[in-house]
């Protein structure tokens, strides 16, 4: 199974290089990684580029500037779905996803159609979170879990493997989604359609270094777009 690690990064100069490294000594030759930079001030793009001339398995997509983390993800799974690969993992760039997950994810991925690395089934947790993120965390993919009546417990969570069937039926070009959104998005259309999908703990791990992309706005923006998500489902009377 020829797999793809998909890596957003905007200003992640201070852990790209580790992050790829740690990734590249954790899987199978096969497995390729792709940077999808927007455009990063920090030199983030050019330093994928250097890495890419050194190894055969890092790969660098670019773009103008910063566009959003769902539509980085759906350039990265284009790029790879064009490259032939036939499985595609979502990863952040700041180490908040171990790649000692990755050999985990890669065995599911023989057996499942998509993957869920959650911080929210049993032996899953988060380290370094306030109390505040926390209960933002878990109650919005509790929310969401009863809204879209889906048995997902991390809806919310950026580190899930996809065959490219799931992508492929999921009709990227009509995803609107952005961040936590997206990620709830994604899995909803791909449990609608009826693919087989599992859930494996992982600890979620808040970054070392740089500054994190994610506040309550964002969130509560997500939250927001699940009654739309619910309701397209609803009127089609179809899976989306």
């Amino acid at each position: 199974m020829r797999s793809l690690i998909i890596v957003p990064t905007y200003n992640e100069i201070e852990n790209l290089q580790s992050l790829l490294e740690a990734a590249l000594c954790a899987t199978p030759q096969e497995t390729h990684l792709l940077v999808v930079d927007d455009g990063s001030p920090d030199g983030t793009g050019k330093l994928a580029d250097s890495l890419a001339a050194q190894n055969g398995r890092i790969h660098v997509l670019h773009r103008p500037k910063k566009m959003g983390l769902g539509t980085a993800y759906v350039a990265g799974f284009r790029w790879g779905l064009e490259q032939g690969f036939d499985a595609l993992i979502e990863m952040d760039a700041d180490f908040s996803h171990d790649p000692k997950y990755l050999p985990r994810m890669l065995e599911l991925l023989t057996e499942y159609d998509f993957v869920i690395g959650s911080r929210y089934v049993p032996g899953g947790g988060t380290v370094n979170w306030g109390l505040g993120r926390k209960i933002l965390s878990r109650g919005g993919s509790l929310y969401s879990r009863i809204i879209l009546s889906a048995p997902i417990r991390d809806f919310t969570g950026g580190f899930n493997g996809w065959h490219r069937a799931v992508l492929e039926a999921a009709d990227l070009s009509t995803l609107r989604s952005d961040g936590y959104s997206f990620q709830i998005e994604l899995k909803y259309r791909a449990f609608r359609k009826g693919f087989r999908w599992t859930e494996f703990p992982i600890v979620f791990e808040d970054r070392k270094v740089g500054k994190s992309k994610m506040s309550r706005k964002i969130v509560l923006e997500a939250l927001g777009r699940v009654w739309s998500f619910r309701m397209k489902a609803l009127n089609e009377k179809q899976p989306i």
